[in-house]
C-alpha cells in the first residue's frame, strides 16, 4: 500500500514569478508559515544539492527534514528527496510549473509514502500543503513585484 499527495493550483501570475516564490530561500518561509513554517538551509536548485528544511520542533518530531535535489529544470521542474532527520523512509517531492490560461498551473506531488504510517503522514502533510498552496503561496505571489522581490508595502518580510 502506498500513498501520495497531489495538489494542483492555478495562480494569476507568470511562471517565472511562481518559480521564484517556490525556490527562493528568502521567500519559501513566507508561504510555508501557514504550515510548519519551514526555512531551507543550504538550498539551491542545482542537482545534487543537499539541504534541510528546518521548522519549529513538535513533540515526536525534530522539525528537520533532510533533502537532496534529484532533478531541476528551471523554471518548470524541481524534484527532491525528503527524509525525516530522525530516520524513516525517503519520499519524493516534485514541483511542476507550467503556463496556463491567465497565469501558471503549479502541481505539487509528494510520493512514496508506504504502510499505515505513510498513509497517516500523507494525510497530515496533505492538509498542511493544501493550506500553504491555497493561503500562503498566493499571499506571497500577490506581494511580489514583477522583478520577483517583495513590494515595499508588503507586510511579509524574510526572516520575520
Amino acid at each position: 500500500m502506498s500513498s501520495s499527495i497531489h495538489i494542483v493550483r492555478d495562480y494569476p501570475h507568470a511562471p517565472a514569478k511562481v518559480w521564484r516564490a517556490v525556490t527562493d530561500p528568502d521567500l519559501i518561509p513566507l508561504w510555508t508559515v501557514t504550515g510548519a513554517g519551514a526555512r531551507p538551509e543550504g538550498f539551491a536548485t542545482a542537482v545534487g544539492t543537499e539541504f534541510q528544511f528546518i521548522a519549529r520542533p513538535r513533540p515526536g518530531w525534530s522539525g528537520i527534514v533532510d533533502c537532496v535535489v534529484r532533478e531541476s529544470d528551471a523554471p518548470r521542474l524541481l524534484r527532491y528527496s525528503w527524509t525525516d532527520h530522525g530516520g524513516g523512509e525517503t519520499t519524493e517531492v516534485t514541483y511542476h510549473v507550467e503556463p496556463h490560461t491567465g497565469g501558471t498551473r503549479f502541481t505539487y506531488d509528494h510520493t512514496g509514502f508506504t504502510g499505515a504510517g505513510g498513509l497517516i503522514m500523507s494525510q497530515v502533510l496533505g492538509r498542511v500543503r493544501r493550506k500553504m498552496l491555497t493561503v500562503g503561496l498566493p499571499a506571497v505571489l500577490d506581494d511580489m513585484d514583477e522583478e520577483g522581490g517583495l513590494r515595499q508595502r508588503s507586510a511579509l518580510r524574510p526572516g520575520s
